[in-house]
């Protein structure tokens, strides 16, 4: 399986860097299948930053072999278990077991109004995962762990015509 990280700039060898913020599936190294999503990432990233290079850094991974010698999350669609981690995350306040890759629905720039209406007490929980079933959402999937970033190969980077 490919997968995509877009930053400002080429990352060959991941790294696990303390965030400044609080993300979906908390701290780690962020990819997603999707190649799009990645190049939209990359243009926030260097926007918000201010320097670099819209970079996407692709990188192959042995899903079963990583799976099978990892602790695994993964979550097939926004449920309810989805909704209650990533709202726990977001806050700051998950306390719960340590996984080595964590892998679901990413609550993106489409979906981030209806989960800050959820986050707010507008929304339901129901009514929350309602509206999310309408959404198109892309993946994610998180290295938390050395053992983890293991097993990703770099093998390149999106080329400048793709963007």
């Amino acid at each position: 399986m490919l997968v995509y990280h877009g930053s400002n700039l080429e990352v060959s060898s991941p790294k696990l860097i303390v965030q400044n913020r609080f993300l979906d599936f908390g701290f780690g190294f962020y990819t997603t299948t999707n190649k799009i999503q990645a190049i939209s990432f990359a243009e926030k990233v260097v926007k918000r930053n201010g320097t670099g290079k819209k970079t996407v850094s692709i990188y192959e991974i042995d899903t079963d072999k990583a799976f099978d010698n990892c602790s695994v999350l993964r979550f097939l669609s926004p449920n309810e278990e989805w909704l209650n981690f990533i709202s726990e995350n977001r806050s700051g306040n998950y306390d719960g077991k340590s996984y080595d890759i964590i892998y679901g629905p990413v609550a993106n720039d489409d979906v981030y109004t209806t989960f800050t209406l959820y986050q707010s007490g507008v929304l339901t929980k129901e009514q929350t995962l309602e509206a999310l079933k309408i959404k198109e959402l892309y993946d994610q999937m998180v290295f938390t762990s050395e053992n983890a970033l293991s097993y990703l190969k770099f093998v390149g980077t999106v080329s400048e015509e793709e963007f």
